[in-house]
This record gives structure tokens, C-alpha cells and sequence, in this order.
């Protein structure tokens, strides 16, 4: 890949120019473009060779990047093998971003405290990528996609990318690709990787297996009620934060602090050696935001130090390995001729009380080819 005078990434001759108020608004056909919608009778854009895809997303061009990112959520089968040698040409240029996972119930405030985050990190000469997860449902499997509109500042700031993401009906609201998507970005040079779950009382444990540090957000004075469908995930967490903490709110979120500081210490730590903590904060106000990235640093150089950090990227991607193997074995699985004709009458005999449900699971394995 060629560089300038400075040794710098150049950006090659076809990528698109980047519009100057830095990202573009438009979404096409699930792609972000720095383009203008084409109006009917326009030519598609050509399709990018795997040269294109990992010479733009080295430059860092966030129309590439996007693009990238689409080819590698695609379950088309022509776009699978091509996918994935994109991938393993960007692969030596990943790792070198801090993943952080922020998660939290719906009304929390993260996206209002990601943006806020994100600014700061701008200020620091960060360049950040957000990952956020939108819900999908699971009657339709729509999803509203709006992170791009609540993160407003973040969006215009050409040193940040947004990309909104249908969760798919996955557990926790992480959606299949994540950490494909997260490798794009990696290798795009983004120096932070921010991902936003759903936060709706699922197990979160998908997300904690692919960010190093894992943030639960809370609000102060929300009482058992709300929080404590959370109560599971704060053993999954690195550090605590009760945003919010404005408007009158700051007594309540102080006592909840040390509520919280007193729990954690019946809690085994999610990570060998380092103690979660609690923090108070308030995105409308930016108060607390500065010394909360303070913790993500100190975690991240002592865990390092310690070789945890290392160690647990390996597991990381181990875990992503044996995922893997599962989902492709149950996609063959149910792709198999045999299963597909069978399995409407294996399910109705089991859901009449005809048929034991281990049984019939023992005879799809016997048809899929399996025992």
C-alpha cells in the first residue's frame, strides 16, 4: 500500500472523498455512503476487489470501511469466501485498540454517555469507532437503527465511526458479526473501540467475551425493581457507573455508590486481579466522564503488566473459534435436505405429546447424518 511523503497512509485514487461535514447521513442498501443517494436509472457502484476492501480500510476511508463491514455481515454465500481472506489481510494490523463494552437498561443513558465519551477521546487525539447494537425484534427482525441520530457530534467529527447494527435476535444484543466488525475497525487504525448492547436483561456474557473492559451503567434511585434484572451482569463487570448524577440526583447517587462498593465485595471480580469500581457521572454535564476513562486506562496498563490482558484476548479468541464450529454446525445441520423435509412432522408429534423430545432429537441426528 502506498504512503505519502510523511510516511503516511494515502488514500487510494478510487475511494470516495469524505464530505466536509464528515459523516455522511445517508445509508444505502445497509451500506453508509459518503455519496448522495443515486436516483433511480443511476449505475450501481462497482463491486470492490479484495484489494479495494484492505487497501481502503488500511487508509482509513470510512466509506470503505463501511463497506467492508457490510461484506463481512453478509450470510450470502458468494460473499463468504471473500470475506474472510479480507479478513485475514487485515488481520496483522488488529489489536492495537482498547475494546470496551458499555452496557445497561434501556433509559440509562448510554448512548447520551457514549457521545459524550467519544468527544473526550476526539480531544485526546483518539480516534474512536462505536459499535452499537440495535434491538431487532423478533417478530420482524426490524430494528430502528438510530444511533447515529442520538449521537449527533460524534457523527459530524471525521475522526469517529458510527456503525448501527441489527442485533438479530442474538443473546445480548450482540449481533453475529461483532467481532468481525470490530477487526475492520481495528485495522482501519481507530484507536478505541466503543460497543453499545442492548442492555434489556439478557445475559450479557457474549459481549464480556469480546471487549476487554466491560462497563455497566446505572441510574441512581431506580430501586430493585429496574436494576436488579442487572444484578447478574454486575459479576461480568470492570466498573460500575451511575450516570445521572445531576438535577438534584447527586445525594442519591452518592449513597448508591457505596451501596454498590459494598455489594462488589461479595462478588467474585471479573478479572483476575483488578477490583471493579464505582463511579458516579453525568453526561449532560460531562461531570465524572474524564476520571472514568482514567479507570479504563489504569485497568488496561495493569492488566497488561500482569499479563492478563494477553491472556485474555487469547481466550477471547478461542471462545470465537468454538462459536464458530457451532453456528456452522447448525447451519449445515439444518440446511440438510433431509432435516428440512423431515423436521415439520418431528416438531408437530413432539408438540402433540407423541414423541419424547430426546428421542426425536436423536432421530434429527441420525437423519442430518450425525450419530
Amino acid at each position: 500500500m502506498s504512503t505519502d511523503d510523511n510516511g503516511d497512509r494515502k488514500r487510494p485514487e478510487w475511494a470516495p472523498k469524505e464530505g466536509g461535514d464528515g459523516f455522511a447521513t445517508s445509508v444505502m442498501d445497509g451500506i453508509e455512503s459518503t455519496s448522495p443517494r443515486p436516483s433511480h436509472g443511476s449505475p450501481r457502484r462497482r463491486d470492490l476487489s479484495i484489494d479495494d476492501h484492505v487497501e481502503g480500510v488500511l487508509a482509513g476511508d470510512r466509506g470503505i470501511v463501511a463497506r467492508t463491514i457490510t461484506l463481512v455481515e453478509s450470510n450470502a454465500p458468494e460473499h463468504l469466501d471473500k470475506a474472510q481472506e479480507v479478513l485475514r489481510r487485515l488481520l496483522p494490523n488488529t489489536g492495537g485498540s482498547t475494546r470496551v463494552g458499555v452496557t445497561g437498561v434501556p433509559g440509562v443513558g448510554k448512548s447520551t454517555f457514549i457521545e459524550e465519551l467519544g468527544c473526550r477521546l476526539l480531544e485526546a487525539s483518539k480516534r474512536v469507532a462505536v459499535l452499537a447494537i440495535d434491538p431487532s425484534s423478533t417478530l420482524t427482525r426490524g430494528s430502528i437503527l438510530g444511533d447515529k441520530t442520538r449521537m449527533e457530534r460524534l457523527a459530524r467529527d471525521d475522526r469517529c465511526f458510527i456503525r448501527p447494527s441489527p442485533s438479530s435476535g442474538t443473546l445480548g444484543g450482540v449481533a453475529r458479526k461483532s467481532r468481525e466488525t470490530m477487526l475492520v475497525c481495528e485495522a482501519a487504525g481507530f484507536d478505541v473501540v466503543l460497543v453499545e448492547t442492548v442492555g434489556v436483561g439478557q445475559s450479557e456474557v457474549s459481549v464480556r467475551e469480546m471487549v476487554d473492559f466491560f462497563l455497566l451503567l446505572m441510574i441512581p434511585g431506580a430501586g430493585d425493581e429496574l436494576q436488579g434484572i442487572k444484578r447478574g451482569v454486575m459479576e461480568l463487570a470492570d466498573a460500575l457507573l451511575i450516570n445521572k448524577a445531576d438535577g438534584g440526583n447527586e445525594t442519591r447517587a452518592a449513597s448508591d455508590r457505596s451501596e454498590f462498593e459494598m455489594a462488589l465485595h461479595y462478588l467474585k471480580p471479573a478479572t483476575e486481579g483488578w477490583r471493579p469500581e464505582v463511579r458516579t457521572c453525568s453526561s449532560a454535564t460531562g461531570e465524572g466522564i474524564d476520571q472514568i476513562w482514567e479507570v479504563v486506562e489504569r485497568f488496561v496498563d495493569e492488566t497488561k503488566k500482569s499479563g492478563i490482558f494477553e491472556r485474555r484476548r487469547g481466550d477471547q479468541i478461542l471462545g470465537w473459534l468454538h462459536g464458530m464450529v457451532e453456528e456452522q454446525l447448525k447451519l449445515r445441520f439444518f440446511s440438510n435436505g433431509e432435516v428440512k423435509k423431515r423436521l415439520p412432522g418431528i416438531e408437530r408429534a413432539v408438540s402433540r405429546g407423541e414423541v419424547p423430545a430426546t428421542a426425536a432429537v436423536r432421530e434429527l441426528l441420525r437423519i442430518g447424518g450425525l450419530e
